[in-house]
């Protein structure tokens, strides 16, 4: 018992000092509010790959510090609640590891304005996350949403950076700062429609937004600390955070509007409504997260000042009120040892904190004054009616801020209030490490409403501007007097409140009016998968099939059909037709040689074979010696001599031939061996009969001497200019004459 409280103590402690890393981070982030708020950009660059034109640029404006500041502060706060919740896990030192690597990622991404650089920090929060998604490894539940999430968001990664490749093409560069100084050439330009496509694929993918969300609510297989973290305050958002930073970019142009207003008023429907299907605390937390990312994914496509301006607000509120409700439902699973909502009831009376705390956050979530997020709801209505007063899009907004509204009745009254339910586990309070990372933030979402001024004026008036690209004036305020925004907020608590208390056939309609459980995108991602492994055991069966004269048939075939049918294609018969110098001697040492190879391929005997080897690798040495290559030829008289008796040590002391293949496999094998024969033939007719212009002749003979201090230009390129390659030449051979001495030692059983 002893052992084990100290096991907890030594976990807590762990986690406090932990802690102090994303702590001292965004009070670091803090020093710098008073200067980006005065519209200072802090940029700092170090060359990384300068032939590719690649660096680590960083720069802090607006948008990169709110998110820093987000990254930093609910990272300080999921720091020090995983040192309780995870307390005398074995594997709570890689837990940290793993999530420290995350938070610096992420930092990587929204502080980076190379986009190579941010790519590279992208694809690292996705193996992290993978790593904490299956933290439980133990778990096949684990695995496979883990598994899952790299599939989606890594084939996504891949698919942004193609996008960013063909952005580099298209304007010259990776620099952001660079691209939105030419983002109208960008725009006009015929590669735009495709750059748009693969960049969007990245953002949506990441974000969860349709038809790639499926990945998010199976991904709450984590702890609680890391669905807090990744799934609702950080990496889900760092596709909301490549929107927003390349807005400036490749926003602007009808296209953009027309793929992302859609898919993000399709993605936060969709997910509220699906949220109220489900029962487990935490898949309900995590597709109203999927519903919130739509919402900014929706803002950010209408592009307008009002949109961005929403956006900003919303981003700040969201990454509040969902931090505490995802740490609460950890805290009661935590406590109680049960996530499902239907079994849990009466927990306020054994979790008072914990149950304000959960209040205070889902009145933000639902919308209510006096609470930050308030102020994202109206915004968000404002945008829609500025468009037209009756718009589908207002009908979509009202839509889905009703069905939020019931998700934070349901995850913090269901849980706290009414009834006590009986539970596995006598329920408590958390400790105090865990208390704190719920209660501050949820505490927060209300201090931010009451004061929206100094809040819409260091952090979200910055971020906006760097959106938009130019100075954005913003006065937050909780009352703007009888508007139609307060009215449609009434008429959504109205709404809420009878959906609330309709909770549970809304439940069972949604299963019922679900045809996306048998035909929808995650059922698609199972069956694709499943092919994907049957296809890889198939070809496995057949390519990787233990063979090896299967296995150069194979790369053969490859190169002959890679290099011989671009070089049919290009090569034209006149180029070959030329007459070609050839003396009587040369045909009949190149006769010598084809009859030698006839004589390896058909020979029935080890040592016959052997001997005719040999004079084939004599007569390739005499060419060397024809041809002004004398130091070749006498490398290749020895190599081959020492290869015959070799040869003839080792191969006489084996059985007979024995014809193991039918005649129809060696017809094949010889139209192969054929095929791949005329394509080296053409291949140097081509590079024999087509002058090219070499620039490695000069440079060896202008470097040779003043950069290794040789004369020798054949001895520098050996020893300096391919040292590696003569070293691994080197390797080989010694590889080679072990092997050969571990045959000679061989010895034939004794009868």
């Amino acid at each position: 018992m002893a052992k084990g409280h100290a096991s907890h103590r030594t976990s807590e402690w762990l986690g406090l000092t932990v802690t102090l890393i994303p702590a001292a981070g965004f009070i670091y982030l803090l020093t710098l509010v008073g200067r980006v708020a005065g519209g200072e950009t802090i940029s700092v660059s170090v060359p990384w790959a300068p032939s590719l034109g690649v660096e680590l640029a960083l720069t802090v404006d607006g948008l990169s510090l709110l998110f820093g500041l987000i990254v930093t502060f609910i990272g300080a706060l999921v720091f020090l609640y995983a040192g309780a919740y995870l307390a005398g896990h074995p594997d709570l030192r890689r837990f940290y590891i793993w999530i420290s690597l995350f938070m610096l990622a992420m930092l990587g991404v929204v502080f980076s304005r190379d986009l190579i650089a941010l790519f590279v920090f992208w694809e690292l929060t996705s193996l992290s996350s993978y790593m904490l998604i299956g933290f439980y490894h133990d778990e096949e539940k684990s695995r496979n949403a883990a598994l899952q999430a790299l599939v989606v968001t890594g084939s996504g990664g891949l698919g942004m950076l193609a996008g960013f490749l063909l952005l580099g093409v298209v304007g010259g560069g990776y620099d952001v700062s660079v691209l939105a100084a030419q983002a109208d050439q960008i725009r006009a330009h015929p590669l735009y429609p495709a750059v748009l496509a693969l960049v969007l694929v990245g953002a949506f993918t990441k974000s969860a937004q349709f038809p790639f969300h499926f990945w998010l609510p199976n991904a709450m297989a984590a702890p609680a600390p890391v669905s807090a973290y990744l799934h609702s305050a950080t990496m889900v958002k760092a596709g909301v955070f490549l929107l927003a930073r390349l807005s400036p970019v490749l926003g602007g142009a009808p296209l953009w509007g027309v793929v992302v207003v859609p898919v993000g008023a399709g993605t936060m429907l969709l997910a509220a409504w699906l949220a109220l299907g489900q029962t487990d605390l935490k898949r309900i937390l995590a597709y109203s997260t999927v519903s919130a990312l739509g919402m900014l994914t929706f803002l950010l496509g209408i592009g307008t000042p009002l949109a961005v301006k929403a956006a900003m607000v919303l981003l700040v509120a969201h990454a509040l009120y969902k931090a505490a409700l995802f740490l609460v439902a950890g805290a009661v699973d935590h406590g109680v040892h049960e996530r499902d909502i239907t079994r849990l009831g009466g927990l306020a009376r054994w979790m008072p904190l914990t149950a304000a705390a959960a209040v205070l956050a889902a009145l933000s979530q639902a919308g209510l004054p006096p609470f930050f997020g308030f102020l994202s709801k109206e915004l968000l209505y404002e945008v829609t009616l500025a468009l037209s007063p009756l718009a589908l899009l207002t009908g979509v907004a009202l839509a889905t801020s009703v069905l939020l509204f019931v998700v934070a009745g349901v995850v913090a009254l269901r849980p706290f209030f009414g009834r006590p339910v009986p539970t596995a586990a006598d329920p408590h309070e958390p400790p105090w490490p865990m208390l704190v990372g719920i209660v501050l933030p949820a505490a927060l979402g209300l201090l931010f409403g009451l004061f929206p001024a100094p809040v819409g004026k260091i952090l979200v008036a910055p971020a906006a501007a760097a959106v938009l690209g130019k100075e954005t004036a913003v006065k937050l305020a909780l009352w703007h007097g009888l508007t139609p925004m307060l009215a449609l907020s009434g008429l959504t608590v109205l709404l809420g409140a009878v959906g609330y208390a309709l909770q549970n056939p809304l439940r069972r309609g949604v299963w019922v009016l679900n045809p996306g459980a048998w035909v929808g995108p995650e059922r698609l991602y199972e069956v694709s998968w499943k092919g994907i492994l049957r296809w890889a055991e198939f070809q496995t069966r057949k390519l990787q099939s233990g063979s090896l004269s299967w296995y150069l048939l194979v790369i053969i075939l490859t190169t002959v059909g890679l290099v011989g049918y671009p070089l049919f294609r290009q090569v034209s018969l006149a180029v070959l037709a030329r007459p070609v110098d050839v003396r009587f001697y040369e045909l009949l040492l190149g006769a010598v040689i084809l009859v030698a190879t006839g004589v390896v391929v058909w020979a029935n005997s080890r040592l016959a074979a052997v001997a005719a080897l040999g004079v084939i690798g004599f007569g390739v040495a005499t060419i060397y010696a024809l041809f002004g290559a004398p130091d070749l030829a006498m490398t290749q008289f020895a190599i081959e001599t020492l290869t015959v008796i070799l040869f003839v040590l080792v191969l006489y002391r084996l059985p007979p031939f024995v014809r193991y293949s039918a005649r129809g496999t060696r017809i094949r094998d010889a139209a192969v061996a054929l095929a791949a024969g005329a394509m080296m033939t053409l291949l140097v007719l081509v590079i024999t009969f087509t002058p090219v212009a070499s620039r490695l002749t000069p440079f060896f003979a202008e470097n040779s001497y003043k950069l290794a201090q040789g004369r020798n230009v054949v001895n520098v390129i050996l020893v300096d200019f391919r040292g590696l390659d003569t070293l691994g030449e080197i390797t080989v051979l010694a590889v080679a004459a072990i092997g050969i001495f571990a045959l000679m030692k061989l010895r034939p059983e004794e009868k």
